[in-house]
């Protein structure tokens, strides 16, 4: 079988890989779709991120659905023909954190495609993957390209269940690549009533107010519009900060009302603070790391209705075509979501 490699910046290969036969507990599955993340694109773009490097070959890939074409020993609830979900999170369980419910936080996580440690944890852009069942979610209703937004939908709803409260609140996204229109989504859905979204690309705020948010605003050109929400103490009560930038922190920070919520989601390197306003406005900052649970959540909440990621998935590509897919998901001038077709 076929697999996307990546062996240094720009270096990105297709390669015959084994397959291999699932044992017990085990499924395999054919891949069906992938989409490209931020992740890859930095090991596309840059070889990694920060002080994370390739030091060797890497599969790429951790947003992925397929079709279950064989079954290890002992594996219920399951068929041959099922389209599944598959998680790329796959926490050991047995490490302090896993016992404590914080699986996203395992010792000894093994999630697909990640350079940190080494050997590297190979991802799942193949067109055979062996996978835990538990891994798997049924998607039955949804199309493979929906099913492998499970991934990144599951990020942002990690990071609504990290706000608090949702109902009534006004929500301000920075950033409106895949993550911030997630977080949209994600915020509607918990009951947000007024969600507002700034980034520097008209093309990416589009995708924004395609799926719901209320005002859009670029602040390369027209700054200014954010500024009365700005005015007296603030009107926000939660900021989904997806950027990674800065600049979008310190301005959303200035738009919070007293005793809001600061989610951070952006993975830029480490960013200055306005410690001050946050003090004065005894505002809480929070992270927000990956998820776990939330998985089987984004699959029932696409499949019931309440979450509709159709709009964001702005380009499809052929397995064989994999590098003009990561071009084309690099420009955010005309795309939101890329996605991989492997079957």
């Amino acid at each position: 079988m076929r697999a996307i490699v990546i062996h240094a910046a720009k270096d990105l290969r297709i390669e015959n890989q084994d397959v291999g036969t699932p044992g017990p507990g085990q499924v395999r599955v054919r891949l069906a779709a992938g989409g490209i993340c931020g992740s890859d694109l930095h090991y596309y773009h840059h070889g990694g991120f920060g002080v994370v490097r390739l030091k060797e070959p890497m599969i790429l890939g951790h947003e992925v659905s397929g079709h279950i074409d064989a079954l290890g020993e002992g594996v219920t609830g399951l068929s041959v023909g099922d389209l599944v979900a598959v998680s790329p999170s796959r926490p050991c369980g047995s490490c302090e954190y896993c016992q404590i419910g914080q699986q996203n936080h395992c010792l000894n996580m093994r999630f697909y495609g990640s350079a940190m440690p080494f050997p590297h944890i190979q991802g799942a852009f193949r067109e055979i993957l062996i996978a835990n069942a538990s891994q798997c979610v049924p998607a039955q209703g949804l199309s493979a390209g929906e099913a492998a937004m499970a991934e990144p939908l599951s990020v942002t709803l990690h990071a609504t269940r990290r706000a608090g409260e949702m109902l009534g609140k006004r929500v301000l996204v920075t950033g409106s690549g895949p993550i911030g229109t997630l977080a949209v989504l994600s915020a509607r859905a918990a009951g947000a009533t007024e969600i507002v979204v700034t980034d520097l690309e008209d093309a990416a705020l589009g995708f924004a107010k395609q799926v719901g948010a209320d005002q859009v605003i670029n602040v390369a050109t027209d700054a200014d519009k954010l500024t009365p929400f700005q005015a007296g103490k603030g009107a926000f009560d939660v900021l989904f900060e997806c950027s990674g930038s800065p600049h979008a922190l310190s301005a959303g920070i200035a738009a919070m009302r007293p005793r809001g919520v600061v989610m951070q989601l952006g993975l830029g390197g480490d960013m200055n603070l306005p410690m001050q306003m946050l003090t004065a406005k005894e505002l809480d900052l929070r992270g927000s790391f990956r998820f776990h649970e939330e998985f089987a959540l984004a699959v029932a909440l696409m499949q019931n209705g309440s979450v509709d990621v159709k709009p964001l998935i702005s380009h499809t590509v052929p397995l064989d075509d994999a590098k003009s897919g990561f071009e084309l998901a690099g420009d955010r001038r005309q795309a939101m979501k890329a996605q991989i077709t492997f079957s």
